[in-house]
């Protein structure tokens, strides 16, 4: 195990350098950091302008090959570079990641789990009115655009605060991650922050019921005619247990190495949520970036998801070798 788990280190991390080396080249190529100081009043000296933009390695009158050396040396040790504005790309990274995670780490992890434990009841439900329901709710989901569902939320949480008539304390909170004054963490701070996330929690976890539950239904099915659960059957175990041991494990092979993955994208792929009720987190900033023309800030951002992709790939892995004795690791 130890000795595989190396490999998969040694190879992921060759692909991260890969790969976040080719997101810098792009971004120091596409990006314009340049035009940030064009139009003002009074125009800003030429030389001004380079000494700017030479403090945050972002000239593009420098070689690539220099600029691309300063970058990758500093990330060597620890650090990310400086934004276009010359803030520290590790500071601002490490507050929105902890934004980000909060919201992940409720709704996706409950919309998962609701997705597998539905898809998985509807295929054994299946043509049955339960099956046909959630197949209803889950297509009637999946055919509505991420930000238009936030945006229903959202308006459907102004309407309930509305309908209870307390503006001092709403039902729910539809915009932000704190009540400005509160400290932090206190414990009227941690409840004011759980009431923050109800509503875009909500959000992820009906898209990830719409999107797991069919796949979950999908896999199911693929197993429930298999030799091995009418076997288990067979010698005795009770159809619900055979279900539960060996169909929905086998069955959650290819769910788990989804999940691993898409909870990886989703740190950079929920800008919608955030962006409707104003949660700061990596995929506004990540946006904001690329508006911008942030070379650090995007290779920073592009650097942290290849870092989750990474610990995501060793995960399934373990996965797939937890959920299937068959498989063996050398």
């Amino acid at each position: 195990m130890a000795g595989f788990l190396a490999r998969r280190f040694v190879y992921f991390a060759v692909l991260i350098a890969l790969a976040t080396s080719v997101a810098y080249v792009l971004a120091a190529t596409q990006l314009n950091p340049r035009s940030n100081f064009a139009g003002r009043n009074p125009p800003p000296a030429p030389e001004v302008v380079d000494a700017k933009l030479d403090a945050v390695n972002m000239n593009n009158h420098r070689p690539l090959i220099l600029r691309v050396g300063h970058w990758a040396n500093g990330v060597v040790h620890g650090d990310l570079g400086r934004t276009i504005d010359g803030g520290s790309v590790n500071d601002e990274l490490g507050r929105r990641m902890w934004v980000s995670l909060r919201l992940l780490l409720v709704g996706s992890t409950i919309g998962t789990l609701v997705g597998v434990a539905l898809g998985a009841y509807g295929a054994v439900k299946q043509y049955r009115l339960a099956d046909h329901v959630l197949t209803v709710a889950a297509f009637v989901l999946l055919s509505v655009p991420i930000v238009v569902l936030a945006v229903m939320v959202k308006n459907g949480g102004i309407y309930a605060n509305q309908a209870t008539g307390n503006a001092d304390h709403p039902l729910v909170y539809t915009t932000g991650e704190i009540t400005p004054g509160l400290p932090s963490w206190s414990w009227a701070g941690i409840t004011d922050r759980v009431a923050h996330l109800v509503l875009p929690s909500l959000v992820l976890v009906l898209a990830g019921f719409a999107f797991f539950s069919r796949y979950q239904r999908n896999a199911m099915l693929d197993v429930l005619g298999s030799d091995f659960l009418r076997t288990a059957q067979a010698k005795g175990l009770r159809r619900t247990r055979a279900l539960v041991k060996h169909g929905l494990r086998t069955a959650l092979i290819p769910v788990s190495t989804f999940f691993a993955y898409q909870t990886a994208l989703l740190f950079v792929g929920q800008i919608f949520v955030e962006s409707q009720f104003g949660w700061h987190g990596l995929g506004e900033w990540f946006v904001q970036s690329i508006t911008k023309n942030d070379v650090n800030a995007v290779a920073g951002v592009t650097l942290f998801v290849a870092v989750l992709v990474l610990i995501a790939g060793v995960l399934s892995d373990l996965a797939y070798v937890a959920l299937d004795p068959r498989v063996r690791v050398r």
